[in-house]
């Protein structure tokens, strides 16, 4: 049921890695508030089922399974949205990948180009094809999932680290650039969330516990409590909110 405030009717929503975690609650929050949500990941049966958990909801979505890392895929996604709406009013990217746990030193070329290609290439022309459709259609909303690992480099993760950091000033060179066409461009970037994602995080204690520790709040966040702020983001109550990276688990804005 949408609010007032922020009421998303009409508008078209495309969230990727939205098959569960973090994505899935924002897509799901989005349909409430009346958009009509494109629930993107790798694979169309875990994407199927959030948007018809959306739809058994009372909202509007549809499923389309796009690999980030694949640009043929990008493209499909693209055209798919341009020839079935016509316009695209939020654009959440949220996929990423992290498929090496372990000291910096060990980091091999498969998994370097892996996260490079998913969490900077793919976010990178997921946010071009997204804002060149904003562009013809008067503006719109992108929000970038970085992690707080952008501004603190996370132990046993650095590829990582280091694609969230290029995250982070890639949405202020997006915001920059891209505000004078309508379109707006922020970044979250979450602290220890609960995950399947996040899980090398919360199965090791010694590395959990100096997170938690790290955290002023002394606990870890649930995915559910990502998806007001990107509500926020997205909605036109933030028409003045640009190019900031907003630290969810810090209690600060940048």
């Amino acid at each position: 049921m949408s609010t007032q405030l922020f009421d998303l009717t009409g508008k078209v929503a495309l969230i990727s890695g939205a098959s569960r975690g973090i994505g899935e609650e924002i897509a799901k929050l989005l349909g409430e508030q009346g958009a009509h949500v494109i629930v993107s990941s790798r694979k169309i049966d875990d994407c199927s089922a959030v948007a018809e958990a959306i739809c058994n909801a009372g909202g509007s979505a549809e499923a389309f399974a796009c690999h980030v890392g694949n640009m043929d895929q990008i493209a499909e996604l693209f055209s798919h949205i341009q020839k079935v709406h016509g316009r695209l009013d939020i654009a959440v990217n949220n996929a990423a990948t992290n498929p090496y746990f372990g000291h910096v030193l060990d980091t091999d070329l498969g998994a370097f180009n892996k996260t490079v290609e998913v969490n900077i290439r793919g976010y990178f022309f997921m946010s071009i094809e997204a804002g060149k459709i904003m562009r013809d259609n008067g503006g719109g909303a992108i929000v970038n999932t970085a992690s707080i690992s952008a501004l603190q480099p996370g132990p046993m993760q650095g590829i990582y680290s280091i694609t969230k950091a290029a995250v982070a000033n890639m949405t202020k060179v997006f915001a920059k650039e891209c505000a004078p066409l309508g379109i707006r461009c922020n970044a979250l970037l979450p602290g220890l969330t609960k995950t399947k994602f996040a899980g090398a995080l919360f199965d090791n204690d010694d590395i959990y516990k100096a997170a938690v520790q790290a955290i002023p709040m002394g606990r870890h966040a649930e995915p559910s409590e990502m998806a007001g702020t990107v509500l926020y983001l997205v909605s036109d109550a933030s028409s003045y909110t640009n190019g900031e990276c907003i630290v969810v688990d810090g209690g600060m804005t940048l």
